[in-house]
C-alpha cells in the first residue's frame, strides 16, 4: 500500500517520543512491502526531501511569520504540509491511506482525508488530559478538542496500551470496535563498539553506582520524585550518582530543587544528549529509573530493557504492563519518594536480583516488542481499513482506473469535483 504519514517530528528532529517511534516503525512497514512518505517538520540541516532505509521523508519550514502563541505555530505547519501534500498529488502521486500520528497533524491528515476521499488511521501517543491531569485553561482545552476531533475524524484509532484503551474511550467516547492496540516497539542497541576511555569519569567516580534515567524534564514523568528519593538512598549507599539526562521547561526548578535538599553534588543534569551519548551511559548505568506520573507506554523503557539494562519504574499507564516486578524489572507505586528510594536499594543489595531482571528484561523487549512484528500488526490495521474502505461509498467513488488516463491538471479538476 502507498501511505502517507504525518508526524510533527522526525529524526533528526526528536523534541518527545514521536520520533522513536514513526522512525522505526515507517522502515520496518518499508519491510512489509509498503511505499512510505512521511511529511514533518524541519530539521536544522536536515534536507528538506530525501529517501532513507527506503522511506521518502518531506520537511516543511514553518512561515517566515511570527506566530503568536503555540497553536498558532502549529497550525502555520499544518498549512505546509498540505501544501506538501498538494505538491505530490500536483506530480501525479496518489495515496492508498493516511496515518496521523497526534493533534499535532490533525488538520492536515484531516484536510487530505476528505480532499482525497481516502482513509485516515490516527494514532494517539497520549492525551492533554493524561498530561495535565484534567483540564484547567483553554490551550489544553483547545488540545483536547482536537485531540476528539482526531478520533471522531480517524477510520481507525490505534493506541499503545490497554490503559491508552480505556483513556480515550472514557475521554472522547471512542467506541471500542473503532480501536486498535498495537504496542510500541523498540530498536535493540548495539553494543559492538567500546565505551570511550575516560567517558565514566565525566560523570561519576569509579567507585559510585550510576541511577540513570533519561527522558523529557516535564512533570508527568516525576524527576522531582527521584530527587525527593535522593537523600534515602544515600542514606544507605552514599556511593550512588544521580545522572538524569534530557531537557525540558522543569529543568532550571528541578536543579534548584537538588540545591535546596543538599543534593546537588550527587545530581549530574547533562541536558541534551544524542543517542551515542545515550548508549554509552546505558553501558554504565547500575539501574534505569522511569519514575512517571502519566505515562501512556513508556518507550524508554523498553530501549532500557532492550540495552540490557535493569530498569525500575512506576505502576502507572503503560508502564505497569511492560514490567513484571521482580521478574524484568521493579515495579513502585507512582509519586512516593520513600518507594522509589526502596526499589533503587533493593537493586543495589541484590547482585542476583539485578542480574535476572536485566536478563528478563533484555529478552522480552527482544521477543515481544520487536519493530517488525509491531509493522505486521500495523499493515493487519491497514489491510482491514482498506477492505472496509473498498466496500463503502467512498470505495466506489474512488477516482480508479479511468482517470490513470488524464494528465496532471485534468485530474486534479476530476479530483475537485469529486469532493
Amino acid at each position: 500500500m502507498r501511505i502517507l504519514i504525518f508526524s510533527p517530528e522526525y529524526p533528526p528532529l526528536q523534541i518527545g517520543g514521536l520520533a522513536r517511534h514513526v522512525h522505526p516503525l515507517s522502515e520496518a512497514l518499508i519491510e512489509e512491502g509498503h511505499e512510505v512518505t512521511v511529511i514533518t517538520q524541519m530539521a536544522n540541516g536536515a534536507p528538506t526531501l530525501e529517501i532513507k532505509n527506503g522511506v521518502e521523508i518531506i520537511r516543511v519550514n514553518p512561515l517566515f511569520i511570527n506566530a503568536t502563541d503555540f497553536t498558532s505555530s502549529i497550525l502555520q505547519t499544518n498549512f505546509e504540509m498540505i501544501q506538501a501534500a498538494g505538491r505530490l498529488l500536483l506530480e501525479g502521486r496518489s495515496f492508498d491511506l493516511i496515518h496521523g500520528h497526534d493533534w499535532l497533524v490533525i488538520m492536515a491528515a484531516r484536510s487530505l482525508k476528505h480532499m482525497l476521499k481516502i482513509p485516515l488511521v490516527m494514532t494517539i501517543h497520549a492525551t492533554e488530559h493524561g498530561r495535565n491531569y484534567g483540564i484547567h485553561n483553554d490551550l489544553q482545552r483547545y488540545i483536547n478538542d482536537l485531540e476528539w476531533l482526531s478520533c471522531y475524524e480517524a477510520w481507525r484509532v490505534i493506541i499503545c496500551s490497554e490503559y491508552m484503551n480505556r483513556e480515550i474511550q472514557y475521554l472522547f467516547q471512542v467506541p471500542q470496535d473503532k480501536i486498535d492496540i498495537v504496542e510500541n516497539g523498540v530498536e535493540m542497541i548495539d553494543f559492538s563498539t567500546d565505551v570511550p576511555v575516560g567517558f565514566r569519569g565525566k560523570y561519576a567516580h569509579s567507585d559510585e553506582k550510576i541511577i540513570y534515567f533519561v527522558g523529557r524534564l516535564v512533570q508527568e514523568k516525576g524527576v522531582q520524585v527521584l530527587i525527593d528519593a535522593i537523600p534515602e538512598v544515600l542514606a544507605h549507599h552514599p556511593k550512588t550518582k544521580f545522572v538524569i539526562a534530557g531537557k525540558g521547561p522543569k529543568l532550571g526548578e528541578l536543579k534548584h530543587q537538588a540545591e535546596v535538599m543538599g543534593v546537588a553534588d550527587r545530581c549530574y543534569f547533562t541536558g541534551f544528549i544524542d543517542d551515542e551519548t545515550r548508549d554509552h551511559l546505558y553501558r554504565l548505568c547500575d539501574l534505569a529509573v522511569f519514575p512517571s506520573l502519566y505515562e501512556p507506554f513508556g518507550i524508554v523503557a523498553l530501549e532500557a530493557m532492550a540495552a540490557k539494562v535493569p530498569v525500575l519504574v512506576t505502576e502507572v499507564g503503560g508502564l505497569s504492563g511492560i514490567v513484571e516486578d521482580g521478574i524484568d524489572g521493579i515495579k513502585v507505586l507512582p509519586g512516593s519518594a520513600h518507594e522509589l528510594a526502596q526499589g533503587i536499594l533493593r537493586v543495589l543489595r541484590e547482585p542476583q536480583l539485578r542480574e535476572k531482571i536485566r536478563r528478563n528484561g533484555y529478552t522480552k523487549a527482544r521477543e515481544k516488542y520487536n519493530w517488525p512484528g509491531i509493522a505486521k500488526k500495523i499493515t493487519q490495521v491497514y489491510e482491514r481499513i482498506y477492505q472496509e474502505y473498498l466496500d463503502s461509498e467512498w470505495g466506489a467513488e474512488s477516482i480508479g482506473t479511468p482517470t490513470e488516463m488524464l494528465d496532471v491538471e485534468d485530474k486534479v479538476y476530476y479530483r475537485y469535483q469529486q469532493v
